[in-house]
């Protein structure tokens, strides 16, 4: 256990540093590893507040030696195993039956801090990976430490919410999801009316020496000076040509709210 030296502390989370794949990034949380049982296991606390100030706390002890044991909370895991792969990496695994659901990192970097990594699978079945740093405090309180702070939930709790927490992202990144496409759906339909209310202005100012009719096909030319002309004429009729005008510009048809679109 002497490797596991570098891991017993009081860690304090970095928000900003965090790197999440799946969830929210907790507002703020602790992380303390300390020696148990004449320093043959482990023991992991962690409490981590919600941006509604909602407070979890999870804890659990483990014997690094690799071997598979009982997990006392069976809504989150059957069997665990842990083992210090070396000074400076923790491992601790967590199964359902006999599959890995989640894997847990924990890596001493170079500047001090507590790299804590999940590796883990949605409901959906789709990996994610989840980075926490932590550094290292000269000391934390586990719990609450004022009238005003929030209320630590047992683990029970805390695992209750944290998967209605998955639900609730889950629910409303659908919902995004769909504004977004409706948004787009908008931005789509306005420039096509745009483009309707730009064609028709062109139109309305060119040239016309007829009467147009609704759902009528009709045809637009530029002159040499720089005006239009809206014609019965289509290119095909004058050779594949503009004919006598300098070039041709659409073939144009007049809807019902007598704006026009280009056909």
């Amino acid at each position: 256990m002497v490797q596991a030296y570098n891991f017993l502390a009081s860690w304090q989370l970095f928000p900003e540093k965090c790197d999440f794949e799946y969830q929210i990034v907790p507002k703020s949380g602790n992380y303390k590893i300390e020696s148990t049982h004449a320093g043959h296991h482990l023991s992991f606390s962690h409490n981590w507040v919600n941006i509604e100030n909602e407070a979890f706390y999870a804890q659990y002890e483990i014997n690094p030696n690799g071997e598979k044991f009982p997990f006392d909370n069976k809504d989150f895991a059957d069997q665990m195993a842990a083992e210090i792969n070396n000074a400076s990496c923790l491992t601790v695994q967590f199964f359902k039956g006999d599959t890995l659901s989640l894997q847990v990192v924990h890596e001493i970097l170079a500047n001090g801090f507590l790299k804590v990594t999940h590796h883990g699978c949605k409901e959906n079945g789709e990996a994610f990976k989840n980075t926490e740093v932590y550094h290292k405090q000269l000391s934390v309180l586990p719990y609450a430490s004022s009238a005003g702070s929030v209320a630590i939930r047992p683990t029970k709790e805390g695992i209750i919410k944290h998967k209605a927490l998955s639900a609730m992202e889950d629910q409303t990144n659908m919902q995004l999801n769909q504004i977004k496409e409706q948004i787009e759906l908008l931005a789509r339909q306005a420039q096509e009316i745009r483009k309707r209310k730009e064609l028709s202005l062109m139109i309305y100012e060119a040239k016309i020496t007829f009467k147009p009719q609704i759902g009528q096909v009709y045809h637009v030319y530029e002159k040499t000076d720089g005006s239009h002309v809206l014609s019965l004429v289509a290119p095909s009729e004058w050779g594949g040509g503009a004919g006598p005008f300098a070039q041709f510009v659409a073939t144009v048809k007049l809807l019902a709210d007598h704006t026009w679109i280009e056909c």
